[in-house]
């Protein structure tokens, strides 16, 4: 399984004396990673980098090209954001809210996604978009006492996403 496949079924370990007997089932995960072509990017910062060094001093010029591709590569996959669905909550990067507050969601590709980024875009909605990841899913908030209508967020599995969030609720998203 690579991190961008959504995870499925976790089951919760055993009780311990110190940790609560419920512990929340992943229902689904993802992580939103940068597309694949960033890394070729991240390579060629890496190359110029070396390319500048490497007249003063070629082991200082190698290992500056290291250093630079693996910080930023940390700082993109650290960065990047996740989403996790339990029987508890809901949370899209640093976002989270309780499964209680949670209407239904529904996937959007194609024509549909970029219309719900575009012209039918709320401005009180919390919004998750990546330019690499054009699918998005919709989540109804239905807490009274929070302003967000829903919460709009990139996804490379939409229809999964909004399965594992509608599965309670007894529907099914498209």
């Amino acid at each position: 399984m690579t991190p961008h496949e959504p995870h499925a079924g976790a089951a919760s370990e055993p009780a311990t004396p110190d940790q609560p007997a419920t512990q929340p089932v992943v229902a689904y995960q993802e992580r939103l990673s940068v597309a694949w072509w960033m890394w070729l990017v991240i390579l060629f910062v890496g190359a110029a980098t070396f390319i500048a060094l490497a007249p003063i001093n070629m082991a200082v010029g190698i290992i500056a090209a290291v250093v630079v591709m693996v910080f930023i590569g940390l700082i993109l996959y650290l960065g990047s954001p996740r989403i996790v669905v339990t029987d508890h909550d809901v949370r899209v990067g640093r976002a989270h809210i309780e499964r209680r507050f949670v209407g239904e969601a529904e996937a959007l590709r194609g024509d549909a996604a970029r219309v719900a980024r575009g012209p039918e875009l709320d401005g009180r909605a919390f919004m998750n978009f990546r330019v690499s990841v054009p699918d998005m899913c919709r989540i109804q908030i239905v807490d009274p006492v929070d302003p967000t209508p829903y919460w709009l967020t990139a996804t490379r599995h939409p229809e999964e996403l909004a399965r594992a969030i509608n599965a309670d609720r007894g529907t099914d998203a498209p």
